[in-house]
């Protein structure tokens, strides 16, 4: 759950938080202090406790669920479901926690070629299978490619949040003659 408040939680004390946040809820697993907002994980009958918090002692909250902390992605590949489509897989899915699908098409000589799918689901923890019709499938953990800046070409970060002062350019090696001049390339 992330809590913010129109001021930060920076000039606040940590033990005070601490106090408030054991009153109201009761005892959390892990508090983190992030741009001014708490990141708190709890069980999920806190969760429910803490969703309808609108106040913490005399500071104005708003509580929210992470959007990325509280889903799991696996990749299910089995040839049989090929000709599957992402709104089927969804439809006939829901049941077993999943809310987004989406499949993963390489490029081969011009042409898409469908291979497995990618899907998300409400759970912090991947399940090891799903049941997809008669098909009990296994799921792989779903690992990204990593991000990478086009502006200095490093990876870990995106263009727009790019500390870099500019492009590297790879200059090639300079050709030098017998005579010491170096060529113009």
């Amino acid at each position: 759950m992330l809590i913010n408040t129109p001021n930060t939680f920076h000039t606040v004390s940590p033990f005070l938080v601490q106090k408030l946040l054991t009153s109201c809820i009761g005892e959390i697993q892990n508090v983190k202090l992030r741009s001014g907002d708490l990141l708190v994980q709890v069980d999920s009958e806190q969760a429910s406790v803490i969703s309808k918090l609108t106040h913490l002692g005399t500071f104005p909250v708003e509580t929210s669920f992470h959007k990325t902390l509280n889903v799991s992605r696996g990749v299910l590949f089995n040839p049989d479901f090929i000709h599957v489509t992402e709104a089927e897989f969804l439809e006939e899915l829901r049941d077993q926690n999943v809310f987004a699908a989406r499949r993963i098409n390489i490029r081969r000589d011009c042409r898409l070629i469908p291979t497995q799918h990618v899907l998300t689901l409400q759970t912090p923890i991947l399940p090891k299978s799903i049941k997809a019709g008669y098909i009990n499938c296994k799921l792989r953990p779903y690992i990204p490619n990593p991000l990478r800046c086009f502006k200095c070409q490093r990876y870990g970060h995106s263009q727009h949040s790019c500390r870099g002062t500019g492009h590297i350019f790879f200059l090639p090696v300079c050709l030098i003659m017998t005579t010491g001049d170096v060529l113009p390339y």
